[in-house]
C-alpha cells in the first residue's frame, strides 16, 4: 500500500472516531461545566467551558471538512471562493481561541494557587468573563486578513493565502503561539502551579481546589503529547523550504502532514476524557448527571403510558 493511501485511510476512520468521541465529550464538558455550582463559579472552569464550546465549532467545521477533502477527495475550497475564505478564517479564530483558553488555565492556576495575596486576586471569575470577551474580539479582528488574502490560485486551484508577508506571519506564530510557545508556556506554569501546591504555606488556611488544579496539570500533558508533533514538523518545513525536492520526498512530507494534523485533533476532542481520569468529583457529576437524565426519562415515559 501507497502512502497516500494509508494516509487516506487513517484520516477516514482515526478522524471521525476523534470527531465524535471529541464532540460527545466537549458536549458533556459543557453541561458539566455550565450546571454545577462548584464549577461556573471558578475562572479556571469557565475557560475550560468556554474552550469546550470552542472545541466543538473546531472539530465540526475544520475537522470534518478536513476528513471530506483527504479522506474522500472532496474539496469545495478549490470551487468555492465564499467557502475558502470562511474556513480560513474560522481555522484561525478557533485554534487561537482554543490555545488562549489553555494559556489562561495554565497561568489561573498558578495565580490561585499563589502565596501572594494581589496575585490570587487576579484569579476571579468576573475578571474571567473580561478577559473572555477581550480575547474574542481580538481573534475575530484577526482573523480578517484571511478573508482579505485567502483565494483560489489559478496555477494550482488550491485554496491559500496569496499574500507573502502575511504567509510569513502565519508561519511565525503557528511555531511559536500555537506550538512552542503554547507547550513552553502551559509547562511552566504547571510547573509553578506543582511547586504552590506542594508549598506548607499554600495549603493552610486557604480553600484550593486540588482536583482543578490536577484537571489543569494533566490537560498540560494532553497539550504537550499532540501539539509537539505538528510544531516540530512545521519547524521542519520552514528549515526545509529553501531547498529542492523530489516526488518521495514530497509524498513522505504530506504523509507526515496528514498525520501529525490529525493528531493535534486529540487535543480539541480529549479534554473531557482527560478531566474524567483525573477528576474524582467531574465523575461523580457526569454519574449524577446520567442518572438524574435516565430517571426522569423513566419517570415520563410511565407517565405517559398511564395517561
Amino acid at each position: 500500500m501507497s502512502l497516500p493511501y494509508i494516509g487516506q485511510q487513517i484520516t477516514i476512520y482515526f478522524g471521525w472516531f476523534v470527531v465524535i468521541i471529541g464532540i460527545i465529550g466537549n458536549s458533556l464538558n459543557i453541561w458539566i461545566f455550565s450546571s454545577v455550582r462548584t464549577y461556573y463559579r471558578t475562572s479556571c472552569t469557565f475557560y475550560f467551558l468556554i474552550a469546550s464550546i470552542d472545541n466543538i465549532l473546531y472539530l465540526t467545521t475544520i475537522s470534518i471538512s478536513r476528513i471530506i477533502m483527504s479522506g474522500y477527495q472532496i474539496d469545495l475550497t478549490r470551487t468555492s471562493l465564499v467557502w475558502c475564505k470562511i474556513r480560513l478564517y474560522c481555522s484561525s479564530i478557533f485554534v487561537l481561541m482554543s490555545f488562549t483558553c489553555s494559556y489562561l488555565t495554565a497561568m489561573d492556576q498558578f495565580l490561585i494557587t499563589s502565596s501572594i495575596v494581589r496575585l490570587r486576586q487576579w484569579s476571579h471569575i468576573k475578571r474571567a468573563h473580561r478577559i473572555i470577551f477581550i480575547v474574542i474580539l481580538i481573534w475575530l479582528l484577526h482573523g480578517i486578513p484571511g478573508l482579505i488574502f485567502g483565494n483560489i490560485t489559478s496555477s494550482t486551484n488550491i485554496c491559500m493565502v496569496t499574500n507573502n508577508g502575511y504567509t510569513t506571519y502565519i508561519s511565525i506564530y503557528v511555531l511559536t503561539y500555537n506550538s512552542f510557545v503554547l507547550i513552553a508556556f502551559t509547562t511552566a506554569f504547571g510547573y509553578l502551579t506543582y511547586r504552590n501546591i506542594h508549598s506548607r504555606r499554600i495549603l493552610t488556611g486557604r480553600q484550593v481546589d486540588l482536583q482543578v488544579v490536577k484537571m489543569t496539570l494533566i490537560q498540560i500533558i494532553l497539550i504537550a503529547l499532540s501539539i509537539s508533533p505538528y510544531g516540530i514538523y512545521n519547524a521542519y518545513l520552514v528549515a526545509s523550504s529553501q531547498f529542492v525536492k523530489n516526488t518521495d520526498q514530497i509524498v513522505k512530507e504530506t504523509f507526515a502532514s496528514t498525520i501529525t494534523t490529525l493528531f493535534t485533533n486529540v487535543y480539541y476532542g480529549g479534554s473531557f476524557y482527560v478531566f474524567l481520569i483525573s477528576s474524582q468529583r467531574f465523575r461523580r457529576e457526569i454519574r449524577n448527571r446520567i442518572y438524574f437524565w435516565r430517571r426522569t426519562n423513566r419517570v415520563l415515559s410511565v407517565q405517559q403510558r398511564t395517561i
